[in-house]
């Protein structure tokens, strides 16, 4: 089969080679893979700034259908329309796995990071990872349901409330869907972005997202103090990964308001005013991946039409258009791209 694997660490060093098939050991299910979505950390990973246990295939955002099951696996059946969690593998003693949070598990191994991952034409992993789709759920649309139950993660352990005002910094894929799911939960948002992100604020209207700001064009804090009565954002959501954005963040705060960090910072070390976390009495959390809870509710909100997905996708390529692929998102064509594994060998 063919795959996209990351060769080396550093900068590049991504190539499209023949794999053998993997097939699935006990309690395994082997997928063929329909659509492979590219998440920041793929790019990252290319990048040379995200550590991965190289040679490994990348992706772990993706759709597809079960081709063969491992012994002892039940409640599957070839054929099944399926998405599935990124954890391969978790130690089940800690106390984080202990409660299925294995996003915190040392010893946990991901697809696409420490085991062979989406862009490629079939992977396997374990059946306890793995999520029916809903009826209404297509192919596409379920390759973004890890982002979105990351979204619903976030979105959870900020503890939104009917009423709060939310402001979701980033028009990326996780601010669209974060922006989503926290109008879903009950909240007023604001997204906010910059002239380059022209695009995604566009896109974010068009989901139902109404106050999507450029920060260049209107004053962000001002349209804040004007939905609150001058106190504040009750919740605001990093998710640019841009240092400068965290300021920004602490300053539409009110007082005691909650800030959630999403966005994957490109140095582990940057500046933050702890005089403001201080005085205003502000509740900080940082949100790492999903878990299982976070699935099913996903799948659900994306078959009722509450998430947009497929509507996030802008644009398709085959694996060995990887590198078109970086270039339009790199340069802010794009909001959402997928790779399709099986048009490799129809090309």
């Amino acid at each position: 089969m063919r795959a996209l694997v990351k060769r080396e660490t550093g900068y590049g060093h991504l190539q499209v080679v023949d794999k053998q098939e993997p097939e699935p050991g006990p309690g395994q299910v082997k997928i063929k893979v329909a659509y492979a979505a590219i998440c920041g950390t793929d790019l990252h990973t290319y990048e040379g700034k995200y550590k991965v246990a190289v040679p490994v295939a990348l992706g772990h955002e993706f759709s597809g259908e079960i081709s063969a099951l491992g012994a002892g696996v039940a409640g599957f059946q070839v054929g099944d329309r399926v998405t599935a969690e990124t954890t391969a593998a978790a130690c089940g003693e800690c106390r984080y796995c202990q409660t299925k949070q294995y996003n915190l598990c040392s010893r946990r191994q991901g697809i696409g990071t420490q085991v062979d991952g989406a862009f490629a034409e079939y992977l396997v992993i374990r059946a306890a990872s793995v999520h029916k789709l809903p009826e209404k759920v297509s192919f596409l649309a379920a390759s973004m349901t890890e982002a979105v139950a990351c979204a619903h993660h976030i979105a959870t352990k900020a503890g939104v409330q009917p009423g709060d005002v939310a402001v979701v910094l980033g028009p990326g894929p996780i601010g669209l869907l974060t922006a989503q799911m926290a109008r879903r939960f009950g909240a007023q948002v604001i997204i906010a972005g910059l002239p380059q992100d022209k695009v995604r604020l566009e896109k974010a209207r068009e989901v139902g997202i109404t106050q999507a700001v450029d920060i260049e064009q209107q004053d962000l804090r001002q349209l804040v103090a004007g939905a609150t009565a001058g106190y504040g954002a009750d919740i605001v959501f990093e998710c640019t990964g841009a240092p400068p954005s965290v300021a920004t963040g602490l300053e539409l705060l009110r007082k005691q308001g909650t800030y959630v960090q999403a966005g994957v910072f490109p140095t582990a070390e940057l500046p933050a005013d702890f005089d403001k976390i201080i005085q205003k009495e502000l509740r900080i959390i940082g949100s790492r991946s999903q878990n299982p809870f976070d699935w099913e509710p996903s799948l659900q909100l994306i078959n009722e039409g509450a998430i947009k997905t497929q509507e996030l996708v802008s644009h398709q390529f085959t694996l060995a258009e990887w590198d078109k692929a970086y270039a339009v998102i790199k340069q802010g064509q794009a909001i959402k791209v997928v790779l399709v594994p099986g048009r490799e060998m129809e090309a």
